[in-house]
């Protein structure tokens, strides 16, 4: 069998190559459909993409695939990943498909797919789908006559989105008075953004809200927050948000342009419900990447952070297996279980106001709680070579814990969405992080 298809985030790749290819496609959207059919009775897929030109060549495949094997199809158009999952729960279906490579370039396209509880689907669902698709147990599966699977297009699943997003703020809490600047990336949240934001009365200065296909993250978005920052401080506004091209990513700036990553997102979520009693088990979870800042700041209040593998998908599963409502990424994957079952970009935005309305106090006196670590962060790309061994790497991070002292970490492992390794080296004194980190990536390098 080729190697894995499935990555730390669904299957990912150049658009048009394989494996995001329309033929592969279609036999995904076959084998997926055939593991949803856990019934006796139709079954119903839901399929959402972000704003790609090659969304749409995806979404077809992905729709004949499933159809041929019986299944109906329910398509959104362009809607955040968080919407997706919500919408195929308020329509009772059966699993959904997210067509997106987040906040890669527009050249890059993927495919995440959701069970029907809203969730991210496990690997034992991923390997099953794999086998089938390098198989021949699929061409056992035809469907004739009125067995044959439709496809429906839902007119307004962005407004049932806005809608969800609204419910989740406070009651009786408006916006009335913020001037906020959102970067939309030119992606799946160019209109939920701006709109949802002036429904609740704020003075909405929107950026990157004019996809065309191919500018989706194009300087823009969570990975450039430059002009986001910039048009804060030039139009004087309470505070910007940047989303990605599939709105389950966030990054904020504050009045004064500094920008607030996952790490001080979560920093301030999980102190402020700390202070009102509202963090179950004085907890939230976060990955092996987050930044050692978050740590001290839940520490003065009594918090405490669990780590889990890199991947939102492992910080859900951390959640539910805790008993938890908050966690995250240091890239602004934040997932508060009480509103939705993913990583929610919108939803993030509005606890993170609801918090500054509650203590109407700017933004950066907010954000105080948090104060990072210094880290140094470098990417070494694989350079169509081989990635080495998780082991390997791990017992090269392990070289460098002499010269930390117990007071700092590293971490070196290769991204789940692009063909690089990142090393990453916090440490109280930056020069020593600098250092580490660039001694190591050479290594890393020469494997």
């Amino acid at each position: 069998m080729p190697k894995r298809l499935f990555g730390t985030d669904g299957i990912r790749g150049k658009a048009n190559i394989h494996p995001i290819t329309a033929e592969m496609a279609l036999q995904v959207g076959r084998a997926a459909g055939s593991i949803f059919q856990r019934e006796d009775r139709p079954h119903t897929i839901l399929i959402g993409k972000d704003t790609r030109r090659s969304c749409y060549m995806i979404e077809n495949a992905l729709t004949a695939g499933l159809c041929s094997v019986g299944i109906r199809v329910l398509l959104t158009g362009p809607l955040p990943t968080p919407g997706v999952s919500y919408i195929m729960r308020s329509l009772r279906c059966d699993g959904a498909i997210m067509i997106s490579a987040s906040h890669n370039s527009y050249e890059d396209n993927g495919i995440k797919l959701f069970d029907r509880d809203g969730y991210k689907i496990a690997d034992e669902f991923e390997d099953e789908i794999q086998r089938l698709v390098f198989s021949e147990e699929l061409d056992k599966i035809r469907p004739v006559a009125g067995k044959v699977g439709t496809a429906k297009r839902i007119d307004d699943a962005v407004g049932r989105y806005i809608e969800f997003v609204k419910a989740t703020f406070p009651k009786g809490m408006r916006l009335d008075g913020l001037k906020i600047v959102v970067d939309c990336a030119n992606g799946s949240m160019y209109k939920i953004g701006p709109d949802t934001l002036s429904e609740l009365g704020a003075e909405v200065i929107a950026l990157a809200n004019q996809p065309n296909g191919l500018n989706i993250n194009a300087k823009v978005g969570t990975v450039y927050p430059e002009e986001m920052r910039a048009t804060v401080i030039r139009e004087k506004a309470d505070l910007g948000i940047a989303f990605d091209g599939d709105g389950d990513r966030v990054a904020m700036a504050d009045e004064d342009g500094r920008l607030l990553d996952g790490n001080a997102l979560l920093a301030i979520l999980g102190v402020d419900k700390l202070e009102r009693n509202e963090l179950p088990k004085n907890t939230l979870v976060a990955t092996i990447l987050a930044n050692g800042g978050l740590e001290k700041a839940l520490a003065r209040l009594g918090g405490k952070v669990i780590r889990t593998n890199v991947g939102d998908r492992y910080v859900v599963e951390a959640m539910r297996e805790h008993g938890l409502t908050v966690g995250g990424e240091s890239s602004g994957h934040i997932i508060m279980l009480e509103h939705n079952t993913t990583g929610d970009a919108m939803i993030a935005a509005l606890q993170i106001l609801a918090t500054r309305i509650r203590r109407d106090v700017p933004l950066s006196v907010i954000a105080d709680v948090y104060e990072e670590m210094p880290e140094s962060r470098i990417n070494v790309p694989l350079s169509g070579k081989e990635r080495p061994p998780q082991d390997i790497l791990d017992a090269l991070a392990r070289t460098a814990e002499p010269e930390l002292n117990g007071s700092g970490r590293v971490v070196i492992r290769p991204s789940g969405t692009e063909p690089i390794i990142r090393v990453m080296v916090q440490h109280e004194e930056i020069r020593k992080a600098e250092a580490i980190c660039k001694a190591l990536a050479e290594k890393v390098a020469e494997l």
